[in-house]
């Protein structure tokens, strides 16, 4: 006998045992254990679609109250909407006035009543595990979070149920659901929407940076919306909206969809390439030490690669207090390798495998001390380096631009992500986080020819290689004055097939002669 954690509270429910057993009988699942006892307390994933689905998360969504649950009408005028995040990749969350946000206030207030009178240490998260429901402090009130990456046993990332935000917290600054009020808050079904401009990308291209800053100042400014749907996407589990300034709706030459699709926002900068003459590839099979994937989260890991279709420039910065550089394979030999990024064949970042249990740390640590340090006025200037707060997780940057109304450009040394910080969130980088090497690496594939990529290319390179580990074979490095300006050009190897590698730049190569057969 096992126990499904997070749901055994309701295990008498009639819904919830009808739920867990047609998501469950006859089927293959990953498992992972949490506490091995008499009775073992396990998380149960299926993977065997696109998406890793929690199936410990699924079941509790079944005591969702069905009257509570707001469900968006095609070309219905929704007003007093307000938008509660913005995403590199356009995406949106709204929260739109309903039963369910007027039900889930009265039960936060309950809540904030409670604790008034207890110490909350009472109730502090000590089995956390990706899918759990718990309360987090925002804002001076209780929000629910949903854990979503355990990253260390102090920090893991959680997204906001009812506004979408996702932000890296400390394990102690969770607490559980007191049991009393635990089916109500379970019962209220998430109150953000996820939504995307229509008429504009996901399905007309990627997000420049440019118009995802764009899109943040146009919406996160303003305190309320008019909202229109165009379609729903439920599939995906989006909303394809018109978004309206009150005093705008219902002129479509004044939305806001309108004013984001402006032509000088969507031009990508040139892609860069370097000059390498391919060798051949040997047929052995090559040998790896990377036998696991990253950890299993409750989907697959977010893939953020809009913001990072633009390199760093070559500027020269002070070596001094720098990292020492990091250390490659010699060419010709194999190195393992995380690949964290990937727009197309001609940019992709990699991390060296055997130091990510490093970077972690490094990352866990600067959580830690910025959360408590006390913030100090720092003067920003282009090419150096910082910390910077990014939904909520401190990373090791430098300044690219410095922008309007505070806004920084800046490009994160560890991941090769460009991003969008503002300067109240940059602190100086202190000595202690400045011993690790820089791990981003930035890539080409060898042994496909120079080209302009086009977007079914890049997406079948994308969906190969990206948040994957795999072996690259470094044909030839381009130096730079910084560490974080080298380039390599590199083939990349799937070894995680038993019998058979694959060389990403055959399939590539093969995709290629595909797509010029359709033309």
């Amino acid at each position: 006998m096992v126990c499904l954690t997070g749901l055994e509270v309701f295990c008498d429910d009639p819904v919830l045992v009808k739920t867990v057993e047609s998501q469950t009988c006859s089927k293959i699942f990953a498992v992972e254990v949490l506490e091995r006892s008499d009775i073992p307390l396990l998380v149960l994933y299926d993977t065997s679609g696109e998406d890793d689905i929690n199936i410990n998360a699924t079941c509790l969504k079944a005591l969702y109250d069905k009257s509570l649950e707001l469900h968006l009408q095609v070309d219905v005028l929704y007003t007093n909407v307000r938008v509660t995040s913005v995403f590199s990749d356009g995406s949106l969350y709204c929260q739109v006035p309903c039963n369910g946000l007027s039900r889930l206030s009265e039960v936060l207030q309950k809540l904030e009543d409670y604790f008034h009178y207890k110490q909350t240490s009472e109730f502090n998260v000590s089995l956390p595990f990706c899918g759990k429901i718990c309360l987090f402090p925002s804002k001076g009130k209780w929000a629910r979070v949903e854990i979503r990456i355990i990253h260390t046993r102090r920090a893991l990332e959680v997204q906001f149920t009812d506004t979408g935000n996702i932000a890296t917290v400390k394990v102690s600054e969770l607490r559980e659901i007191p049991p009393q009020f635990l089916r109500e808050v379970i019962s209220i079904p998430p109150q953000a929407i996820k939504c995307c401009l229509a008429d504009l990308p996901p399905n007309t291209g990627m997000w420049t940076p440019d118009a995802v800053l764009q899109l943040r100042d146009a919406v996160m400014n303003c305190p309320e919306f008019s909202l229109k749907v165009a379609k729903q996407d439920s599939s995906k589990g989006i909303a394809h909206i018109y978004l309206f300034a009150p005093e705008n709706f219902p002129d479509m030459d004044h939305s806001i969809n309108q004013k984001i699709k402006n032509a000088d926002l969507w031009k990508h900068q040139k892609d860069v390439f370097l000059s390498v003459t391919p060798s051949g590839t040997s047929s052995t099979k090559v040998t790896s030490d990377v036998v696991s994937s990253p950890r299993l989260t409750s989907g697959k890991l977010e893939k953020s690669f809009s913001d990072s279709a633009r390199e760093p420039s070559s500027s020269a910065v002070s070596t001094i207090d720098m990292p020492p550089p990091l250390p490659l394979s010699k060419t010709g030999e194999l190195m393992d390798v995380y690949v964290s990024v990937a727009c197309h064949p001609g940019h992709f970042i990699v991390q060296p495998w055997k130091e990510l249990r490093n970077l972690e740390a490094l990352m866990e640590e600067m959580t830690l001390y910025y959360s408590r340090a006390e913030e100090k006025p720092v003067n920003i200037e282009k090419n150096k380096l910082y910390a910077a707060k990014i939904e909520n997780q401190w990373y090791r940057i430098i300044i690219k631009g410095i922008l309007r109304n505070g806004v920084l450009s800046v490009y994160e040394l560890d991941y090769g992500k460009h991003e969008f910080v503002s300067i109240e969130k940059v602190q100086p980088l202190v000595d202690a986080f400045r011993k690790l090497p820089f791990q981003a690496i930035t890539a080409q594939l060898a042994g496909v020819k120079s080209q302009q990529w086009s977007e079914e290319a890049s997406i079948v390179f994308r969906n190969l290689v990206e948040k994957k580990p795999l072996v690259a074979q470094i044909q030839a490095v381009n130096e730079s004055t910084n560490s974080w300006d080298r380039k390599i050009v590199t083939f990349l190897v799937d070894t995680s097939l038993p019998d058979t590698d694959i060389w990403i730049h055959d399939f590539v190569s093969q995709s290629l002669v595909e797509f010029s057969k359709d033309d």
